[in-house]
């Protein structure tokens, strides 16, 4: 039997935005429109067994009745299974749950207690989107957990849900709602937000997680679940970037952006077409602000600290500080000027709907079909050992390649290492989850040497635009000082990432 799955987008808004779509016809003249107060309580075992099993429980009294939802965490952000039907009471039913991962999770003896309740007001619209009907849900309210004390987590959100019809509706549906208030992808269900809340970790920096990928998926699938992963992974560092200036926040949030960019490489021709490469070129070049500002918190942080340690009495290097700080000050305005656009709130838009509804999942020509619909583990397998060719190939006798190669094969092991990353649980054998720690580890160990290169040819670029804007002379003989420093590490580094470099190539692949 299929699991009952819930095709649902959440939007995060302002309390003003919900107003403003009150009275627009778009949901004034929908054909049914319903109001309710909706009180829920989430419950869990004392060593969060559900939140460990990616599910949530919750019993919502609406009304007189009760409704018990144990909701599973599904593909990652669009669409996830779903088991709802009505109980007694304000506690969970067990019996319930029977035939849900609940019962294969948790012992028949554990214990459940509430975590954290939601009370929300939620108004309703049944709108009909082309010929497809579409659930639009307008909710306000808290989250509160006696572990947060006095804290309380405000919700504000839209909701759409498919009820009837096709994805590319609900997406069109979601075009049409951002044109009219600055909406922005939600991520994270009332559910984490609150588990979250309970912690003290609701603006906690977000490193990658693992990509919910199983054996019976198919490459199309995986893509989706993938790129899902990515998104969620950027969103939830945006949000805490959207507060203030975060250092952590905005380096998470370049690895999302170009773990999402592997993807897109990775998968190849299984989602080529005219629009995804339009959307991924936008999103290549709208965030170029984010690289320019990571540049100087790693020079700022990193390498000018050294230099003050190896030349403690030279006065300059405040001076190169106090310009090195100037344009990282320039270069968050310039972050929070792209975050804040319009234009970026609809790309992410453009490329969730894309993900999801793109040309590429129709295309019949020239056997796409085939290539969506093939195994998962199968697609991975042939994708990894032709990245590891690449990087076989492109890094012997790494220590006397040029800059410009050194960098082809800085990129190439990024994206074997986020392949590698992505399709982990493709291959859950003993054997294979062995082989990939000690892959991943040596592919780290690679990508930190170049790493550590790369850094000293854009810390050399930073300096040299310091020729460019007005310095004093001591600050300009710190700025030279500075690069003749970091380039003469360059010699070891180099012959530490040939050494890392033959490691790996030594290193026996986990998905054979």
């Amino acid at each position: 039997m299929s699991e009952p799955r819930e095709i649902e987008l959440k939007l995060e808004c302002e309390v003003s935005d919900l107003a403003t779509l009150q009275g627009h016809p778009l949901l004034h003249d929908a054909s049914a429109q319903e109001e309710a107060d909706l009180r829920s309580v989430y419950f869990d075992t004392p060593d969060r067994q559900l939140q460990a099993g990616k599910l949530g429980l919750r019993v919502r009294r609406v009304g007189g009745r009760f409704v018990q939802t144990l909701k599973a965490e599904g593909d990652g952000l669009f669409d996830r299974p779903e088991w709802e039907q009505p109980v007694e009471g304000p506690e969970p039913d067990r019996a319930a749950l029977a035939d849900t991962p609940f019962a294969r999770l948790i012992d028949e003896d554990a214990e459940l207690e509430p975590l954290f309740t939601t009370a929300i007001k939620r108004r309703t619209y049944l709108v009909e989107q082309g010929p497809s009907r579409i659930e639009v849900a307008l909710d306000t309210g808290r989250i509160e957990a006696p572990a947060a004390g006095d804290r309380i987590l405000p919700i504000c959100e839209v909701e759409l849900e498919l009820k009837e019809g096709t994805a590319s509706d609900l997406f069109a549906l979601a075009h049409a709602v951002a044109t009219l208030v600055p909406v922005r992808l939600g991520v994270r269900s009332k559910a984490e937000r609150g588990y979250a809340l309970a912690a003290g970790e609701i603006d906690r920096v977000r490193k990658a997680e693992s990509v919910p990928l199983h054996e019976d998926m198919s490459a199309a699938e995986a893509f989706r679940a993938v790129a899902h992963a990515c998104l969620r992974h950027m969103r939830l560092n945006e949000a805490i970037l959207l507060k203030g200036r975060d250092a952590d926040a905005l380096h998470q949030m370049r690895v999302a952006i170009r773990r999402l960019r592997s993807a897109f490489s990775l998968f190849g021709d299984v989602v080529d077409d005219p629009l995804g490469t339009r959307i991924r070129t936008e999103l290549k070049e709208v965030t170029e602000p984010l690289g320019r500002a990571r540049n100087l918190d790693v020079f700022l942080a990193t390498i000018l600290p050294a230099e003050r340690e190896r030349h403690p009495d030279e006065v300059g290097l405040l001076g190169l500080e106090r310009q090195l700080e100037e344009e990282r000050l320039a270069a968050y305005r310039d972050v929070d000027v792209l975050l804040g656009s319009d234009e970026w709130r609809m790309l992410l838009l453009d490329l969730v709907s894309w993900i999801n509804a793109g040309p590429w999942l129709r295309d019949e020509g020239k056997g796409r079909a085939s290539l969506r619909d093939e195994p998962a583990r199968v697609f991975a397998a042939r994708e990894l050992d032709r990245r590891r060719r690449q990087v076989k190939k492109r890094g012997r006798h790494l220590d006397e390649l040029e800059p410009e190669e050194r960098h082809r094969v800085r990129i190439a092991a990024k994206k074997l290492r986020y392949g590698a990353e992505f399709f982990a649980a493709l291959y859950p054998e003993k054997k294979s989850r062995k082989r990939h720690v000690a892959f991943g580890k040596a592919l780290s160990e690679l990508q930190d040497e170049l790493g550590a290169l790369n850094d000293i040819a854009t810390g050399h670029e930073l300096v040299r635009e310091l020729a460019d804007v007005p310095a004093g002379a001591s600050t300009l003989f710190a700025a030279g000082m500075t690069a003749a420093d970091i380039e003469s590490r360059s010699r070891k580094l180099l012959e530490a990432a040939a050494e890392a470099h033959e490691d790996l190539v030594e290193t026996k692949p986990f998905w054979r």
